[in-house]
């Protein structure tokens, strides 16, 4: 499957935007899906995950309560709220697929597919 990641941008701390990731399969329920974000210099860390049928969530600590993911699998569509953001929300942030939908995993080995990021910066 592939995935496109858009949505990213430039926003004021205490600022709102919603990523979206578009997947290419027709049966993206059959998928588990995630957010993961890189800083510069630093490694790609987990931000929230999802499972195939939208039941079951994880976020990291670090964004819970601020940010919420969500998709809808008629439009075969994973997104990722994110409300009140902090100028350390600022990375890169990749989609991710994986082929076991029953699953929210947090560990980027997890995953079978990623897309290309979009970038976030956000001002102080």
């Amino acid at each position: 499957v592939q995935l496109q990641a858009s949505g990213g941008g430039l926003v004021q701390a205490g600022g709102s935007l919603r990523l979206s990731c578009a997947a290419s399969s027709h049966t993206f329920e059959g998928y588990a899906a995630g957010w993961f974000r890189q800083a510069p210099g630093k490694e790609r860390t987990f931000v929230a995950a999802i499972s195939g049928r939208g039941g079951t969530f994880e976020y990291a600590d670090s964004v819970k309560g601020r940010f919420t993911i969500s998709r809808d699998n008629a439009k075969s569509a994973v997104y990722l709220q994110m409300d009140s953001l902090k100028p350390e929300d600022t990375a890169v942030y990749y989609c991710a697929a994986d082929l076991n939908p029953f699953t929210v995993p947090r560990g980027p080995l997890e995953y079978d597919y990623w897309g290309q990021g979009t970038q976030v910066t956000v001002s102080s």
